[in-house]
């Protein structure tokens, strides 16, 4: 090649290069993703997400499960790196201490900002006029004195508790009744069935707002008992103090997996028939590749690949 062509090359050469992104492949460190997960649906189908995604990236992901307290306390005592299902406020008590003394981080920004957690009832009940949480004690006898909750050392479960000591909103005859998301669901399917009264802990993102036969209503006037502005809650995700200095590329994947309530719903539903999460989270890949391409966005592959062109579904 002659030399003048040779030295014309080069300064385009060198423009090139300076105008690809240069990425950098993770710290090995970082290769070994351990994630805690709660046994809620929603939890479960964004975790899933997270490791199908994680994984196609070059990451071995591991899921531990177990209650918020325990989970916390696994990424404090440095056992776990990430969890995908920090609600707030149900779990703000929980979270609060990890938080205060620098154990924990939230991101920035929720990964969901249009939940609601607080009590609920099906539909004909609250066409019988039980339609506030002032109205639950009216209905007492009929309903058993029971509300339905969740896993025993939830938040939910801990500030229904409060109520009920309090005798709040007259409820201090009531009993909670504790169990998982399953259980709860299966009494209240149950309940539906006879169309018989029954007060539960119910919350969005779930399949359980268009399953519930009839439809559901949320209880007005409750004073903040279960949160502010009626129930209204955020999700949020939470890591390691340091995760963000140590693994950046995985962290920057977790700061883009935002969902809507009604796309999570939709996410939900294939796990409470049974399928698979993982493969659902494939699956939801698959048929929105809009999702995908804002997930992976200035997100590399573990050994530094751009992410968008080199995503491995198993």
């Amino acid at each position: 090649m002659p030399r003048l062509i040779r030295r014309s090359l080069l300064p385009l050469a060198l423009s090139s290069l300076l105008a690809t992104p240069l990425y950098a492949a993770e710290p090995a460190v970082c290769k070994d993703v351990r994630l805690g997960v709660v046994n809620w649906t929603d939890v479960m189908a964004t975790s899933a997400m997270a490791q199908v995604l994680l994984d196609g990236l070059g990451y071995q992901t591991k899921q531990t499960s177990g209650s918020q307290q325990i989970i916390f306390g696994g990424i404090r005592d440095k056992r776990l790196d990430m969890f995908l299902g920090y609600w707030n406020p149900i779990m703000t008590q929980t979270i609060t201490p990890f938080i205060n003394a620098g154990q924990v981080k939230v991101l920035d920004k929720p990964s969901l900002d249009d939940a609601r957690a607080t009590l609920a009832v099906p539909q004909y009940l609250a066409e019988q006029g039980l339609n506030s949480f002032a109205d639950i004690q009216k209905f007492g006898k009929a309903l058993g004195y029971k509300i339905y909750g969740i896993e025993p050392g939830s938040g939910a479960n801990t500030q229904i508790k409060a109520m009920i000591e309090k005798d709040q909103f007259g409820l201090g005859k009531f009993q909670l009744v504790e169990s998982s998301e399953a259980a709860m669901l299966a009494a209240v399917s149950r309940a539906v069935q006879r169309k018989e009264p029954v007060v539960f802990f119910g919350w969005k993102p779930h399949p359980m707002n268009v399953n519930v036969k009839g439809g559901m209503q949320y209880l007005a006037n409750s004073e903040d008992a279960l949160g502010p502005d009626e129930g209204r809650a955020t999700v949020w995700t939470v890591t390691a103090p340091d995760y963000a200095e140590r693994c950046p590329n995985a962290y920057r994947l977790l700061s883009n997996l935002t969902f809507s309530a009604e796309d999570e719903s939709r996410m939900m539903q294939p796990l409470l028939d049974r399928k698979d999460p993982l493969e659902s989270a494939r699956q939801w890949l698959q048929d929105h590749p809009q999702d995908k391409a804002r997930w992976l966005e200035g997100v590399t592959t573990f050994d530094g690949r751009p992410a968008a062109d080199n995503l491995a579904l198993k």
